[in-house]
């Protein structure tokens, strides 16, 4: 899943697509490079980020939905507002990935256009979420968390479901690894797991790169490590590295099973 922000104020690329020629280009650009899947978002959900109003996140993204061909990749629509995810429904959109955590009105609204759909655990809004998050034991309660929504997801039937445990909503640097290493312990038949962990601050806090774009080598770790434990989607914003990455990873542990 490749990433298409198209805010002025995302924590890595704010501002770079927020043309929607610019937008489209990068979205066929990281379709060529392997993303089978790119994700757009029109507002910002960094850390102390505040809301855009209904009609500000469909004056971004809608233009650029217009220009997305329907036919080369999957397109998902990273929103938390009814009326914008139904806009984008409407305009083609295969996937609704919700970072509130399965907003009732948004499940509705896959459910009727059949659409695939994410849920994200988040502790918090972003404008606070980083302040004081706190767990007793974060796989556990993450865990417990999308356990209590299972049954009313699998109602829904819908073609696909991923759940998303969240990585930097709401969780320290600890709180992350512990949810990455035992990230293989949400795989379940009735959905297929996503993780976000690329470019975010864990990895500045664990090797000290406060510039976004220097987060790579991590970025790329924690991806061959996700994948290696079942992941289903990677959400990244390098996606050539990224697939190569885990090509060659693949390839390895494909000739170490067998030899």
């Amino acid at each position: 899943m490749g990433i298409l922000n198209l805010t002025p104020d995302s924590f890595s690329d704010g501002g770079q697509f927020v043309d929607p020629e610019n937008a489209l280009e990068h979205a066929l650009k990281m379709n060529r490079q392997g993303a089978q899947i790119i994700d757009i978002g029109a507002e910002s959900t960094r850390p102390g980020s505040k809301p855009v109003s209904e009609q500000e996140e469909l004056s971004r993204v809608l233009p650029v939905l217009e220009k997305l061909p329907r036919d080369k990749f999957l397109i998902s629509l990273d929103t938390t507002k009814p009326a914008v995810a139904q806009a984008g429904l409407q305009a083609g959109v295969h996937i609704i990935n919700d970072v509130s955590g399965g907003a009732p009105e948004l499940l509705g609204l896959a459910h009727r256009y059949g659409a695939g759909f994410v849920v994200m655990h988040r502790q918090g809004n972003p404008e606070e979420m980083q302040e004081h998050p706190h767990y007793e034991n974060v796989v556990r309660e993450v865990s417990s968390f999308f356990r209590e929504l299972k049954d009313d997801l699998t109602k829904l039937q819908l073609p696909r479901i991923w759940i998303d445990p969240g990585i930097g909503f709401g969780k320290t640097l600890e709180h992350n690894l512990e949810l990455m290493r035992s990230i293989d312990s949400f795989l379940d038949p009735s959905w297929g797991v996503l993780l976000g962990s690329s470019r975010k601050s864990w990895i500045d806090r664990l090797c000290v790169a406060p510039d976004p774009r220097e987060r790579l080598g991590g970025s790329i770790a924690s991806a061959i490590d996700g994948a290696s434990k079942g992941v289903e989607i990677i959400r990244v914003h390098d996606v050539q590295v990224t697939v190569q990455a885990l090509k060659v990873a693949m390839e390895l542990a494909s000739y170490e099973q067998t030899s």
